[in-house]
């Protein structure tokens, strides 16, 4: 393990005039088919395990949700074409491929029944599209059988960041309490498809919403912009800041033209998904911080680094963070592939805010990346206890 460690001497970012923060809710296209590939990494882990009692090498982040067509209309509407969903692949065969194939194809749908409402009305295709892995990657994969470290499948580099600002936590909220269970009750019209995009110009926050409406719940044109008003109210009363506030909800919106589906999301016409477009592993697309553009959906949840390394990272952010109260800390793991994962490059870049004391930060890295701090992870992801976007 090389660990290199270096103090900033610079404002942290929410202490920076310009700040731009996204988040792509739940029913958007580019998470859904993360959330997808994901669940369906997940399903073949445990089809490994009960098969061979162990977890084999597959990599599932290749997937595509093309854009159907509707036509939505006040009080109702209707699915013109359905999209598709596209989960493709590698993965090790055991037995028959199509096995494999089924197995995927069922928990996707089972995937689209749990999170979009009205996923049996948008009515998708599913295509499951796998294929063996490459010979060398699967040797890298199956040389940890014996519980020795496992070795990265990659030369790649995973990055975190902590504490998360006032506007990254705002933004992050709002699509929260939208997407809640109890909003969905209280205000049906509001669909899954959620963005929220935020900016901050010194202490002015500036926030906009794109949700995708309901058709169904929306009556008239008139109804249409109440609906707008409340949840706009929904917002504001869930949003506590002493900064001031700008909130728009679709902006795009003119008199007679506004953002109105059947099913709450934009795949059934005019959108499309694809794996790692949409948010980090940290739920956040965050421009002015440290970013990877790995997609960490779908890879498997043993030795791919662009997976494993995004989220450990974080981890190792979020304790730093919590021990040491640093007004920023940045995270960065890079390996070589071949090489065992508790290996990697790690720079650690900090703005301090108080003691900092590099003994302890190196058990706090040490204590990660130990083979209990991997098998913690694994187990998470395979429980679904952990988000990837």
């Amino acid at each position: 393990m090389q660990l290199f460690i270096e103090e900033l001497n610079q404002k942290p970012v929410c202490k920076q005039k310009i700040e731009i923060v996204e988040r792509k809710g739940i029913g958007h296209p580019d998470s859904l088919i993360d959330a997808i590939c994901e669940a369906s990494s997940r399903v073949l882990s445990q089809y490994y395990i009960d098969k061979k009692g162990f977890i084999c090498h597959h990599n599932l982040d290749k997937g595509l949700i093309s854009s159907g067509s509707s036509n939505p209309v006040f009080g109702g509407g209707s699915i013109i074409e359905s999209p598709d969903v596209i989960v493709s692949g590698q993965a090790t065969v055991i037995q028959n491929i199509d096995d494999i194939k089924k197995v995927i194809y069922e928990e996707v749908d089972k995937y689209l029944d749990r999170s979009l409402r009205f996923a049996d009305v948008l009515n998708p295709g599913i295509i499951v599209k796998i294929h063996p892995g490459s010979a060398d990657l699967v040797g890298l994969f199956e040389r940890f059988k014996g519980g020795e470290m496992p070795l990265a499948n990659d030369t790649s580099f995973g990055v975190g960041f902590a504490p998360m600002s006032e506007l990254e936590n705002t933004v992050y909220r709002i699509e929260q309490l939208l997407n809640s269970e109890k909003t969905k009750k209280k205000f049906p019209f509001i669909g899954e498809d959620i963005k929220v995009m935020g900016s901050r110009n010194d202490d002015q926050l500036n926030l906009t919403v794109a949700i995708a409406f309901v058709s169904q719940f929306v009556p008239s044109l008139e109804e249409y912009y109440n609906q707008k008003e409340k949840t706009k109210e929904l917002i504001e009363k869930n949003i506590k800041t002493d900064k001031k506030l700008k909130i728009n909800v679709n902006a795009a919106d003119s008199k007679n033209c506004v953002y109105l589906t059947v099913t709450g999301t934009s795949c059934e016409c005019g959108d499309a998904g694809q794996v790692g477009r949409g948010n980090r592993a940290n739920g956040l697309i965050t421009p002015c911080r440290t970013m990877s553009l790995e997609a960490v959906a779908g890879k498997n949840p043993i030795s791919h680094v662009g997976k494993i390394y995004n989220l450990k990272a974080q981890e190792i952010a979020n304790k730093i963070s919590n021990i040491f109260n640093v007004q920023e800390v940045q995270v960065q793991l890079l390996s070589e592939i071949g090489k065992p994962i508790n290996n990697p490059f790690i720079g650690i870049k900090y703005i301090p805010d108080g003691n900092f004391r590099k003994n302890e930060v190196e058990q706090i890295v040490s204590e990660s990346l130990s083979k209990e701090g991997f098998d913690a992870l694994t187990e998470k992801l395979l429980k679904g206890s952990i988000s990837v976007f």
